[in-house]
């Protein structure tokens, strides 16, 4: 009797899941248009980007307009609620859509999941800002909608790539406790930004440098993550996100913290005229994927910045990631395990990737980021307040 090979039973598997989730989707959409449910009624359109090889835009359809940013009073049961509801969308598929830029039109229909992907030839760019506009609207010219779109501009030196969850943002990776209050308890306004974050980011940006962002969150969460960089001031820029679905055929299907490599690779590689710099963090594969990264393309990357997520201990974190430095010292692309945004100015100043004169602004900006309330402190805040509202 021949035995199956775990490879062979586990793509069995995944082949089952998908056409048990296609059918299950098949189903829905038949129920929905049939009753004249499910109708488009919201166009995500998610911050593309314009470069020399042409125009990327991506978005998704959806059934129900989304609840808006975050309330300044809204209690943990408010974000356990959102967060549910951001995870249950109804999404619009085959929906036919009219994408234009610049004169360019061009006409896509949305996928299994409600995604949609457009692409235009190259294009300089009009002005010399880093933002213009495209639109995306219903083939009948409804749900008319503006979509940002980053301009990589002939003037800039470099491009920034940087990562999310504990490299700009807070999410206490190494505290599973602090981890799951802010992922099913916390919004945009009660999360915390890194220290310093703002103003370092805005010195490697300067006007005209793209800045890219990657993570292996879900694309449900891009609305949260969006108010989080406005609330924030920090610099906005295209987010890749990871897709958690079944599906084979969508337009942005990925798998784990890989994706955030592969993002880079192809941001790299569209690019060759720029030099790049590439911030994460110790918490997760960062470093090691970094490493790839300077191992492939050598000199095209000025700087690696890891932030260390726990810069008052010597950990096990830290050891992954020194053993990571050392594998690229041959490579001659500078690595460093930054403890905090200084550092990173610091050094960043020391090669020429940002003025020195930005540095006390950075500094200023941590302290005035440490005043802050700790993410502890905000979550017994928040239940005090909760207990002593009327009912």
């Amino acid at each position: 009797m021949t035995e199956r090979k775990p490879g062979r039973t586990r793509r069995i598997f995944e082949r089952a899941i998908i056409r048990s989730d296609d059918w299950v989707d098949a189903a829905f959409d038949r129920l929905n248009t049939r009753f004249g449910r499910n109708r488009p009624q919201h166009i995500a359109a998610y911050r593309g980007y314009a470069d020399a090889q042409g125009v990327e835009l991506l978005g998704r359809v959806l059934a129900q307009k989304p609840l808006g940013g975050p309330g300044e009073h809204d209690d943990w049961w408010d974000n356990l609620l959102n967060t549910y509801r951001r995870f249950d969308t109804d999404e619009v598929p085959r929906v036919p859509l009219v994408a234009t830029f610049r004169g360019m039109r061009q006409d896509t229909v949305t996928d299994h999941e409600g995604y949609y992907a457009a692409s235009f030839a190259p294009t300089v760019p009009a002005t010399d800002t880093l933002w213009a506009d495209a639109r995306i609207a219903l083939h009948d010219g409804t749900l008319d909608t503006a979509q940002p779109v980053l301009q990589v501009l002939p003037s800039a030196p470099f491009g920034i790539i940087s990562d999310i969850d504990d490299t700009i943002l807070q999410s206490s990776i190494t505290d599973w406790k602090i981890a799951a209050q802010l992922t099913f308890l916390g919004n945009a306004r009660t999360r915390k930004p890194l220290l310093g974050v703002a103003k370092l980011y805005a010195a490697l940006q300067a006007a005209t440098n793209p800045l890219f962002y990657v993570s292996s969150s879900p694309w449900n969460l891009y609305d949260l993550l969006e108010d989080f960089l406005e609330l924030n001031a920090i610099p906005a820029g295209p987010i890749f996100l990871r897709d958690i679905g079944t599906d084979t055929g969508k337009f942005i299907k990925t798998q784990g913290h890989g994706h955030k490599l592969e993002r880079a690779r192809m941001l790299i590689a569209r690019n060759p005229q720029l030099r790049w710099v590439l911030l994460g963090d110790s918490g997760q594969a960062d470093a090691e994927l970094y490493a790839e990264a300077a191992r492939e393309f050598g000199d095209r990357l000025a700087a690696i910045y890891i932030r260390d997520v726990d810069p008052d201990a010597d950990s096990p974190l830290d050891v992954g990631v020194d053993g990571w430095i050392e594998k690229v010292a041959g490579t001659k692309v500078p690595m460093l395990r930054a403890k905090d945004s200084v550092a990173i100015a610091e050094h960043a100043a020391s090669i020429g990737l940002i003025a020195p004169a930005a540095i006390p602004t950075i500094v200023a900006e941590v302290h005035k980021d440490a005043a802050r309330p700790t993410l502890t402190q905000a979550a017994v805040e928040e239940a005090v307040e909760s207990t002593q509202k009327p009912d």
